[in-house]
């Protein structure tokens, strides 16, 4: 009998003890994650949260060039008319079913209705077919230099493949479910807005045997769980950190750095890539109807003002208006004279002769995102420089950006000015940049209605030749200042900091990937 006991507690002990020791690794992000679909939403937490549980089809490598990712190996006739991907063997989504062509043309459509090069790229497609489970069969109405591209972009909307019956969802209502194929799981049961957000390893996802760089090559979940905390206060967020709360802080304040850097056991790990400021004008709806007023903005705007309230050290941040990012290819100082320079006196002559008659603009300001948070004063003060009366709407970042989305008069839950922050790549072309899509409804918000950008842009996706592609650029640029699209506000550099227990970290434009990351044993 007492034999029997033991061997009973002996099989308790052995049941109650894990395998192996779990990895978790706990993060506080740059925003809380309120809104699960990246194909709805552009949001920057949106589409880091989809390239947890999503795959591409195609993925930029370390010298930003498509790779195939989710597709095996693909072709082009002799053509240019007709592009054939095989996908890889093995793919399953997280519910067991294997991944098929079908799912990914519903995906690929869902992505197309919605994203600025995606429909540019739909445009051009006479028909997407699967002529069997694992080959999707891509034909054009004529040669599209960018399909490739497009089907690799990294940010923005990104082309994530989704089960079909979750993709047939149209791309105007939010999914629910984030059911993908990628390399983490959501947990649904566990997450708690304003509180965590957790994924756990996928066990069954199969990498490719490649090194990873940027979003291409084996995307090796090395973590067996991922804990996204909520921790809105930035000093708290670093105390967290500096107390071994947490791991890791995907976004600094910038006004913090000098502190983060002298403790011992934390690392700062200045982005690779810069990101654009902009402000964005409502084109729905007086005064910003009028492109009189429009420009008035560009008048107005000093971007040194903007910088230094939001970044601070000079380190990360540099003067820029051009809208393709300094430094890229299509860099350019094409319709930027006189513009962005705190011309106050432009600016009151246009609102003069435009007849602005003191109407409140709505602008919004996000308050809960650091890098963020100190634009809107600044645009405030600047504005009511050159004679606008300002009415400053706050709002944390996901309630923002539904407000962002809405077409309603300003009065009425809209908006008349807003300001954002883009990767730099997002804005890398006219095809790429998500602001200069001018397709009235159809465009992004703020809703840019001009027949002639659209005419150029569709000139430089089909332009094979680079020099007249930036000949083209540059007329886009100079006929979107001068309309009032946007206007850049200058460039800054995202600063992170890390426990010296994790490595791995790949720190790829536009989003923050834990795949490769490991934490070591404390």
């Amino acid at each position: 009998m007492k034999f029997r006991h033991l061997l009973g507690a002996l099989a308790g002990l052995l049941l109650a003890a894990p395998a192996s020791a779990q990895s978790t690794l706990k993060i506080v992000m740059h925003s809380d994650l309120k809104i699960l679909d990246p194909i709805w939403a552009s949001a920057q937490i949106s589409r880091t949260h989809g390239y947890m549980v999503y795959d591409t089809l195609f993925g930029l490598d370390g010298d930003l060039k498509p790779q195939p990712q989710m597709v095996d190996r693909w072709t082009v006739d002799a053509a240019g008319m007709v592009y054939t991907f095989t996908l890889r063997q093995g793919l399953a989504w997280h519910d067991g079913t294997p991944v098929t062509a079908e799912d990914c043309i519903a995906s690929l459509k869902r992505w197309g209705s919605r994203d600025v090069m995606g429909i540019k790229l739909m445009a051009h497609v006479k028909e997407l077919s699967a002529p069997d489970a694992r080959t999707i069969r891509l034909e054009l109405t004529k040669p599209y230099g960018l399909v490739v591209d497009s089907l690799a972009k990294p940010a923005g909307i990104v082309p994530f493949m989704m089960p079909k019956r979750i993709a047939d969802a149209p791309a105007t209502q939010q999914i629910k479910d984030a059911t993908g194929s990628g390399p983490f799981i959501f947990k649904a049961d566990e997450w708690r807005p304003g509180d965590r957000v957790v994924y756990v390893k996928n066990p069954n996802y199969v990498a490719r045997a490649e090194p990873p760089a940027n979003f291409a090559g084996g995307k090796v979940a090395k973590l067996d769980r991922v804990e996204w905390m909520s921790i809105p206060d930035p000093q708290t967020a670093v105390n967290a950190l500096e107390n071994g709360e947490i791991d890791a802080l995907e976004s600094v304040a910038h006004d913090l750095l000098p502190l983060v850097e002298k403790r011992k056991g934390i690392e700062v790990q200045r982005g690779a890539y810069a990101s654009q400021y902009a402000l964005r004008p409502n084109w729905l709806h007086p005064p910003f109807n009028d492109p009189r007023m429009r420009q008035a903005l560009g008048y107005a705007i000093d971007q040194k003002g903007y910088l230094e309230a939001a970044v601070g050290d000079p380190k990360f941040w540099r003067l820029c208006k051009t809208y393709y990012g300094c430094g890229t290819p299509l860099a350019s100082d094409a319709g930027t004279n006189g513009l962005l320079e705190g011309n106050a006196d432009k600016a009151r002559a246009l609102l003069k002769e435009a007849g602005y008659d003191g109407q409140p603009i709505v602008l919004l300001q996000v308050s809960d995102i650091a890098s963020l948070a100190n634009l809107a004063p600044v645009a405030k003060a600047q504005l009511e420089r050159v004679g606008f009366k300002v009415d400053m709407r706050s709002a944390d970042w996901q309630t923002h950006i539904s407000r962002v989305l809405r077409k309603e008069p300003p009065e009425d839950r809209g908006w008349n000015v807003t300001l954002s922050s883009t990767g730099v790549l997002d804005v890398v072309n006219p095809v790429t940049s998500l602001f200069l899509n001018s397709a009235c409804d159809k465009a992004s918000a703020g809703w840019p209605c001009d027949a002639k950008i659209e005419e150029l842009r569709d000139a430089f996706a089909l332009e094979p030749d680079a020099a007249k592609r930036k000949a083209i650029a540059e007329q886009i640029q100079a006929r979107g200042l001068e309309l009032g699209t946007h206007y850049p506000l200058g460039e800054w550099y995202s600063a992170s900091a890390v426990s010296t227990h994790t490595k791995g970290w790949l720190r790829p434009p536009s989003s923050t990937v834990f795949w490769n990351v490991e934490v070591a044993k404390r």
